[in-house]
């Protein structure tokens, strides 16, 4: 503002309560990142990788963070945790209390930037977009004038998801973001050609609209009894539990200003084409990181409370195999079939097969970080549920100096690429140094079997993505080009690069592939009736 799979393929230590939730959760990012696809493929219908959109993704860059520092981390950080609290049997009654105070104060405090922001667009727009020609630099500060007042109704949304998961209601938190996509696909349909670019800025302010509608639907049939007061005591308790969250979050917010300063330095259309990689990078993460790094925190904070150290590391390991099993080959797979899904999902309309090299080239270096930020996003949630939010708010500083130090250096040299790399060399060494503190902490790691599972992955990924590679040039040289052509390319290819690599990884002694399948099996031969006699 994640799969099914995830809680399969961890031990049997969440309750079927926690396996629930987190499978609708997966079903909505899904949803979500499904509509996310259709909703850079309008935009590359409409827009192409112009400087427009250029403009439009430096605009969206304020909005975004002022969501992501006072709401974003503190969902799940603090948010879900304290009304949590409110909403056992014994002090349901002061849940809508507790609830009103966080309306009241977050509603006045995003309220007093977005009118701050208002005032403040045109020096606001230069510091993110100052790169930009003169005319895309005034439309960049109309967008952020149009776009930032959403900023309040997802903040309000973001809190009625925290209230909804403490109250055990999940269905429709984990659909919102998919109705903030379908948003700002309606609009650029419909308006694009009569309004451009802002077309998507009213998309933003339709979104958000829709997102907070549905929340409150929800909200209202839970009926928790909502009393607006700025003085309960859950507003310091939320806000210790933040501060060393936000730290880290203002750190990375920096770092991302800054990309966007240099991005729009190095040409009017390279934060299209960064645009379009990172939409690419941005599901297998999701799907794969985000997902089960969510099913495990239970199940890990659990057994931290409870001092069972064999117990948390059985889960640690299985979250760590699981995340390389299934984010190696989705890194292989993209690099192997990145140009017919680029074509695919975004040349079309004004989007060039220029544009598709670009947006190749960034992928294919983004994808050098994917397998670290997967395994970094589990080592996150390991500290979280340790109680530690500090050690990895420091570590995200250390990595963006990494950042810093490899973008200043190519930058002037490789230009967009140039900070494609750099975020591939954040990400590394963040995990790296998150690794190694986590070694000090629990000691040898060599049971979680992280090593072995990365070298047997590797070797049977290596084999399916040559397999992949050559099926696609294949396919490519006897199918008509175009849509249809791409999509028989990719869907049979992803589907030969599935069924190469699972028997690959089982014959190299993958455990989490045999686990998956045999559980894939036991719900299948539940499914099928018997036959009577």
């Amino acid at each position: 503002m994640e799969e099914p799979v995830s809680t399969d393929a961890l031990p049997e230590v969440t309750t079927p309560s926690l396996a629930f939730a987190a499978s609708i959760i997966a079903v909505g990012n899904i949803a979500s990142r499904a509509l996310g696809l259709a909703r850079e493929t309008v935009i590359a219908y409409f827009f192409g990788a112009s400087g427009l959109v250029s403009a439009f993704q430096a605009a969206s860059t304020i909005p975004t963070m002022i969501y992501d520092l006072l709401v974003g981390g503190m969902l799940s950080a603090a948010l879900v945790p304290a009304f949590s609290d409110y909403a056992r049997p014994g002090r349901r009654r002061e849940l809508g209390q507790a609830a009103g105070a966080v309306f009241a104060a977050l509603g006045l405090l995003v309220a007093g930037l977005v009118l701050l922001v208002e005032v403040l667009a045109g020096p606001v727009a230069r510091l993110v977009a100052g790169g930009l020609p003169p005319h895309l630099l005034a439309v960049t500060e109309q967008l952020l004038r149009l776009m930032t007042p959403a900023v309040w109704f997802l903040a309000m949304a973001g809190v009625m998801t925290a209230l909804l998961y403490a109250l055990q209601r999940f269905t429709f938190p984990a659909f919102a973001a998919a109705v903030y996509n379908l948003g700002i696909i309606a609009a650029a349909v419909a308006l694009a050609s009569r309004l451009g670019i802002h077309a998507l800025a009213v998309g933003v302010l339709l979104g958000s609209v829709l997102q907070l509608s549905l929340q409150w639907y929800d909200l209202r049939r839970a009926q928790p009894g909502i009393r607006l007061n700025l003085r309960h005591p859950v507003l310091p308790r939320v806000w210790r539990l933040y501060l060393p969250i936000l730290l880290g979050l203002v750190i990375s917010q920096v770092q991302v200003i800054i990309d966007r300063r240099l991005a729009s330095g190095t040409g009017e259309q390279s934060l299209a084409w960064m645009r379009g990689a990172t939409t690419l990078i941005q599901l297998p993460h999701g799907l794969i990181a985000v997902a089960i790094s969510m099913a495990a925190l239970p199940s890990l904070a659990q057994f931290f409370a409870a001092e069972d150290e064999r117990a948390f590391r059985q889960v640690l390991g299985r979250g760590l195999r699981t995340v390389l099993m299934l984010s190696v080959p989705a890194t292989v797979g993209l690099w192997a079939l990145g140009t017919p899904i680029v074509q695919l999902i975004f040349q079309r309309g004004a989007f060039m097969p220029s544009d598709t090299e670009a947006v190749v080239a960034a992928l294919n270096l983004y994808l050098l970080g994917l397998v670290p930020a997967s395994v970094d996003w589990l080592l996150n949630y390991t500290f979280y549920a340790r109680n530690n939010t500090l050690t990895p708010a420091l570590v995200g500083v250390a990595s963006v100096l990494i950042y810093l130090a490899v973008a200043l250096a190519l930058v002037g040299r490789y230009g967009y690429l140039g900070l494609v790399l750099a975020d591939s060399a954040k990400h590394t060494g963040h995990v790296l140094i998150m690794w190694v503190l986590l070694r000090r902490r629990l000691g040898d790691l060599s049971d979680l079997q992280g090593t072995a599972t990365l070298a047997r992955t590797l070797a049977a990924a290596g084999v399916m993505g040559l397999a992949v590679a050559l099926l696609a040039r294949g396919l490519g040289r006897v199918l008509p080009a175009g849509f249809e052509g791409n999509l028989v390319i990719v869907v049979v290819s992803t589907a030969a690069g599935a069924l190469i690599y699972a028997a690959l990884a089982a014959r190299l002694g993958v455990e989490e592939v045999a686990l998956m399948a045999d559980r894939w099996l036991r719900r299948l031969r539940r499914g099928v009736p018997r036959r009577r006699n």
